[in-house]
């Protein structure tokens, strides 16, 4: 059935005047006179009992109206979801983050901003490291990734900066140089390092190799952890040193453990988001927006 059919029924059922629901619908009465005849012919029923003076709803009218309200309020808010999901106001946003993404407080600033300014769209999130959030955008199974830099990237995917932070050194409470103000790098070449388990090209891994060679050292790793918090719950236990950022020395507080700054000329660490530069789906598209302003300023 054609929805004008439907919305001319409504409005005389509503008002129960030819004359006013016209107007209301923009057409002349003659015209809604015959849409309402022609929605009659179609359901070889009467509708409205008409007179000179007055109109009434017949008992299939009212019946009829009982089922056609709802009919038409859930086909306006399916054409409602529609634009708002083509404007980027609704949908599924699938967003991957690492551990250190989130306690440097890079994701949570994100996703407030996104919350406050998409409240309609759904946000799904997935914690994984660097490198597999990069291969799940490429293949479609991740919208957004925050992650640690450096990482290739596909052709399709950009990365945008959002944050870049100094390095320390995270050593045993106990440790010697704990007790200096600021470590030189050079003073670490004796130590064994505790690093996370990614390829040491990649992710977090590659700033400690560039801390040793800042001290003209290759770095002698003897332990590692699946991530930055579990390398420093293991640098508790007395079984190495490790290079952390600055924002895991804010937010993580474990027993036996002490952070210093680096001296010289400082290594910084990068956290960015990733997707895709020819993303299709307007919710995204709105996300990434954001992100790159965030990026820019």
């Amino acid at each position: 059935m054609e929805t004008r059919l439907l919305r001319a029924f409504t409005a005389v059922a509503e008002t129960l005047h030819f004359a006013r629901a016209a107007e209301a619908l923009g057409i002349s009465p003659p015209s809604l006179t015959e849409q309402i005849r022609e929605l009659e012919r179609r359901l070889d029923a009467r509708l409205f009992a008409r007179t000179k003076r007055s109109v009434a709803l017949t008992d299939a009218g009212r019946l009829y109206l009982e089922e056609v309200r709802p009919a038409l309020a859930q086909l306006d808010r399916a054409a409602l979801l529609a634009r708002q999901a083509g404007r980027g106001e609704r949908g599924i946003v699938e967003i991957g983050f690492t551990a250190s993404a989130a306690y440097s407080g890079v994701l949570a600033k994100n996703v407030a901003v996104w919350r406050h300014d998409h409240p309609e769209l759904e946000l799904h999130f997935h914690e994984m490291e660097s490198i597999p959030q990069i291969e799940a955008l490429a293949e479609g199974r991740l919208d957004i990734g925050f992650l640690r830099l450096p990482v290739m990237e596909p052709p399709g995917i950009v990365t945008a900066r959002l944050l870049r932070e100094a390095l320390l050194i995270a050593l045993p409470a106990a440790h010697p140089l704990a007790a200096e103000e600021s470590v030189a790098p050079a003073a670490l070449a004796p130590e064994g390092f505790i690093v996370t388990d990614q390829d040491t090209s990649t992710s977090f891994h590659h700033l400690t190799l560039a801390v040793g060679s800042q001290g003209g050292f290759k770095p002698r790793v003897t332990h590692r952890g699946r991530d930055l918090i579990a390398v420093t719950a293991l640098v508790g236990l007395g079984l190495g040193i490790a290079v952390v950022p600055d924002s895991l020395c804010r937010s993580l507080n474990l027993p036996g453990v002490v952070y210093r700054p680096l001296k010289g000329a400082a290594v910084m660490a990068e956290i960015a988001a990733a997707f895709r530069r020819s993303e299709p789906a307007p919710a995204t598209r709105a996300l990434i927006h954001q992100i790159r302003k965030a990026a820019e300023g």
